[in-house]
C-alpha cells in the first residue's frame, strides 16, 4: 500500500500526533468555555429553587405547551403554503412566456430581499390582519420565494440530454416536467427544501413581536409577569433546548433524506436457471459437430 491517494497524502506519524494534539486542545478549550458559563450561572444564582419554582405549576406548563402547539401550527401552515407558493413561482420562472417569467422573477427577487419581520409587521399593522395569519403570510412570502429558486435550480440541474430526449419522443413540456425532470430533480432538491423549512421553524419565534402566543411569547410572559426575581435565564434554558431539538430533528431528517436519495435504486434479484443442453431434436440426441 502506498502512502498517497488520488487527492491527498496520507498523514504520517508526526501529522497524526499533531492532529491528536489539536483535538485535545480544542476539546480543552470547549470544556473551559462550558465550565466558565456554568460558573457564571452559579455565581448569579440561576439554579436556585426560587427561579425554577414557576415551572412546577400546572398553569405554567399548560402555557408552555399551548405556546409550543401554536408554534407548530404556524410552522405547519407556513411550510405547506411556502411549498405551494414556491412551486407556482418556480413554474413561472421556468415559463417560455417572457411576461410570465419576468413577473415571477420580480416577485421572487422582491420577497427574497424583503426582511421577514418587515413583511410580518406590514401585514399585521397596515393591513389589520390577525396575528396568526400575519405571521404565516410573512413566512410564506419569504420562504416561498426562496423555495422557488430551489425548485428552479433543481430542475435546471437535470442533465440537458434528458429534456432533449423527452422532447424528441414527442412529449409536451408539461409531460417533460412532470414525468422526466421533476422526479429526477427531487433528489437534489429535498435536502435544501427541508433545510429551508428549518429556517421557517426558527422564524416562527418572530410571532411574539406581534403578540402571537407562540412558544417564545409564552416564555416572555413567564419571565416578565412572575414575581420570582425575573427568571429570564431559566426560561431560556427551558425554551432553547426545545427549539434546538426541533431544528436538529428537521436537520437530521434532511440528512436522512439526502443519504437515502443518494443510494442507487435497488432491484430484486431474479433467479436464473443454470445453463443446460438445448431442446432435443426429434431424433432424441442433441446435435453434435462433425468429427474431422
Amino acid at each position: 500500500m502506498t502512502g498517497t491517494t488520488a487527492l491527498y497524502d496520507v498523514p504520517g506519524p508526526g501529522t497524526r500526533r499533531r492532529h491528536a494534539l489539536y483535538a485535545v486542545l480544542s476539546t480543552a478549550v470547549l470544556l473551559g468555555l462550558v465550565a466558565w458559563v456554568l460558573y457564571l450561572l452559579f455565581a448569579t444564582d440561576q439554579f436556585t429553587y426560587t427561579k425554577w419554582m414557576p415551572f412546577e405549576y400546572k398553569g405554567i406548563q399548560e402555557l408552555l405547551l399551548r405556546g409550543l402547539g401554536n408554534t407548530l401550527k404556524a410552522f405547519a401552515m407556513a411550510a405547506v403554503l411556502s411549498l405551494a407558493l414556491g412551486g407556482v413561482l418556480a413554474v413561472g420562472r421556468l415559463s417560455d412566456h417572457r411576461p410570465v417569467r419576468w413577473l415571477a422573477t420580480l416577485v421572487v427577487e422582491f420577497f427574497r430581499a424583503m426582511p421577514v419581520l418587515v413583511m410580518i409587521f406590514f401585514i399585521f399593522v397596515a393591513l389589520k390582519v390577525q396575528a396568526l395569519p400575519a405571521l404565516v403570510a410573512g413566512l410564506t412570502l419569504y420562504n416561498g420565494s426562496v423555495l422557488a429558486e430551489v425548485f428552479r435550480s433543481g430542475v435546471n440541474a437535470v442533465e440537458r440530454g434528458q429534456r432533449e430526449a423527452a422532447f424528441a419522443l414527442g412529449m409536451r413540456k408539461t409531460q417533460v416536467m412532470t414525468y422526466v425532470l421533476v422526479p429526477q430533480a427531487v433528489r437534489a432538491m429535498l435536502p435544501a427544501i427541508i433545510s429551508q423549512l428549518v429556517v421557517a421553524l426558527k422564524d416562527t419565534s418572530l410571532g411574539f413581536l406581534i403578540t402571537y402566543e407562540e412558544f417564545l411569547h409564552a416564555g416572555k410572559l413567564i419571565a416578565s409577569n412572575l414575581d420570582y426575581d425575573l427568571p429570564f435565564i431559566p426560561v431560556v434554558m427551558v425554551i432553547s433546548p426545545i427549539y434546538i431539538g426541533m431544528c436538529m430533528l428537521l436537520s437530521w431528517f434532511a440528512g436522512w433524506v439526502a443519504r437515502r436519495e443518494q443510494r442507487s435504486p435497488k432491484t430484486e434479484a431474479v433467479a436464473v436457471a443454470e445453463a443446460g443442453p438445448g431442446t432435443l431434436l426429434p431424433g432424441g440426441e442433441p446435435p453434435t459437430a462433425p468429427k474431422p
